[in-house]
């Protein structure tokens, strides 16, 4: 790779997910009022593949007008439970009702990837996960919340698979990095085919 890309994101574990994957890259995050974007597309019926969509898109879009000629990774996740997109949880009761809600029910996980260019999008990618919550005990669901709060605060669905999360779970149908948030193996193999990695 010639110039490293740019992540338009300051998420920790995208950018573990490129460094242990040895993809060059620097990080610029995107000023991007996150929530006004996905109340204003909810509130135009935009579908939640869609909304994972446009946020990435925004982050790149933001990030490459300031910097043409890189290549910018924007990225976004979001929860999709019958419909409704779930946003990280305001305080721990909050995170508790929102594992309520998902309790012994399929939920499935969203995450969009959009590479820029010069201004303009070259790529995108939506994976999807499907993920089916056991009926955990009310004691345990306020135990792990409170074990767990100074992690899973910013992330949606309240939980982190490669951590104690993973006991909320019977099944997990769909790719493991794009539970972490970045559906790497097609970023990977997109950055293969253009020739940035080694083949």
């Amino acid at each position: 790779m010639s110039e490293p890309i740019i992540l338009a994101s300051g998420s920790k574990i995208r950018a573990d997910l490129l460094r242990n994957a040895n993809v060059p890259f620097e990080v610029m995050t995107a000023p991007v009022d996150e929530e006004l974007i996905r109340e204003s597309l909810e509130a135009e019926g935009t579908s939640p593949r869609d909304i994972a969509d446009s946020l990435a898109e925004a982050k790149a879009q933001r990030v490459s007008a300031k910097l043409p000629g890189a290549l910018v990774l924007g990225c976004d996740q979001v929860l999709d439970f019958e419909r409704e997109v779930f946003s990280k949880p305001k305080d721990q009761d909050d995170a508790i009702a929102q594992l309520m809600r998902l309790r012994n029910n399929r939920h499935t996980l969203l995450s969009a990837a959009v590479i820029y260019e010069n201004g303009k999008p070259v790529w995108r990618h939506v994976g999807m996960v499907r993920l089916l919550m056991r009926d955990f005990s009310d004691a345990f669901l306020k135990d792990y919340v409170n074990r767990n709060w100074d992690s899973i605060r910013h992330t949606v669905g309240c939980y982190q698979l490669e951590g104690e999360g993973v006991r909320l779970f019977t099944r997990v149908d769909g790719d493991y990095f794009t539970v972490l948030g970045m559906p790497l193996l097609e970023i990977l193999a997109y950055l293969t085919l253009r020739g940035d990695l080694q083949r």
